[in-house]
């Protein structure tokens, strides 16, 4: 080391010495291969006038990179994020639910986890029919049936929205009519919307689409306005909106307590599917208010002429009048 300090001099070190005060600083040439810690005697060759990347570091050395955290001291931070996450989702996007019960054979089977859209009914948007709904218990629908006692796990997970609430009362079933529908059974049916048929290939094998029972098998109701009537796929083992006609809304679901569409089978894994509308509830006529919005658009042009040659009509008869009084 003290040759290659020396090799950077003139190579007339007693020159220099005896040439500069003891203590001198050097020329400025050097101040690049320094670090400002020159020794007394004018040396140089000591290990104090190397910078401090030579020296291996040290107090006026570049900062060293900072440690990451443990995975262990990030765990919880992460846990907490999903949890806010996922609680986020359950509120606003989508929530798993259960089926408990045979009522929406075979669309649905007891054991079933469903996904159920609840962002849509944010902005405004309304069931409509043949969509497979989660609802909140309209009036006192579920009375008698047993409640689930949930263990602390089954408590945690019904809190983010992977299992249901056992202290919701919800129900789920089928779309049928929307406000202004009018929905009648006859017979063993079929079940008529609107003066429509319905063709329903979802009803369960062996049921008939309407009751003969006088419980409420038979019917002929009109949906007033934010209300739906909902029926199970399995018809004759289903207590749905034919038999709480007794109930304040006359068997209908308010909108109001609509959690959302069921939109996919999520669990198990061989019973993956979506829960599409059938194509039945799409034919034309069905749609009551439609049809009359229809019927207004086929008057409306017409109108529209009528009113568009009015002040032509006018305008000629005004110009005929003052070419004759010429």
């Amino acid at each position: 080391m003290g040759d290659a300090a020396v090799g950077a001099r003139s190579g007339h070190e007693g020159e220099e010495h005896r040439g500069r005060p003891v203590g001198a600083a050097y020329p400025a040439a050097d101040d690049s291969v320094t670090s400002g810690n020159h020794s007394p005697a004018g040396g140089g060759d000591g290990p104090g006038d190397l910078p401090p990347t030579a020296r291996g570091g040290g107090d006026g050395g570049a900062p060293q990179a900072k440690k990451p955290r443990s995975f262990w001291k990030e765990l919880p931070i992460l846990i907490g994020i999903a949890l806010v996450l996922a609680l986020l989702i359950k509120t606003f996007l989508v929530q798993a639910f259960s089926i408990p019960s045979d009522s929406m054979q075979n669309t649905l089977q007891q054991g079933d986890r469903v996904l159920v859209d609840k962002l849509t009914p944010w902005f405004g948007s309304e069931p409509e029919r043949g969509e497979v709904v989660v609802f909140h218990d309209p009036d006192n629908w579920l009375a008698g049936e047993p409640t689930p006692q949930p263990n602390a796990l089954q408590q945690m997970l019904s809190w983010i929205g992977l299992m249901p609430s056992a202290e919701e009362k919800d129900l789920i079933k089928r779309v049928v009519g929307v406000g202004g529908d009018t929905v009648e059974c006859k017979g063993t049916g079929p079940l008529k919307v609107n003066g429509k048929a319905l063709n329903e290939p979802y009803v369960y094998p062996g049921n008939t689409p309407c009751s003969q029972d006088d419980q409420g098998g038979q019917f002929k109701v009109k949906v007033p306005e934010g209300h739906i009537w909902v029926m199970g796929d399995h018809r004759q083992n289903s207590r749905d909106s034919r038999y709480n006609r007794a109930d304040k809304n006359d068997g209908m679901v308010p909108v109001k307590e609509v959690v959302g569409r069921a939109v996919v089978i999520a669990w198990p894994v061989n019973r993956w599917d979506n829960l599409p509308v059938p194509a039945t509830y799409d034919q034309p006529g069905l749609n009551a208010a439609g049809a009359a919005a229809d019927a207004a658009l086929a008057v409306a042009p017409q109108g529209l002429a009528l009113v568009g040659a009015v002040p032509l009509v006018l305008w000629r008869r005004r110009r005929e009048a003052g070419v004759q009084g010429r």
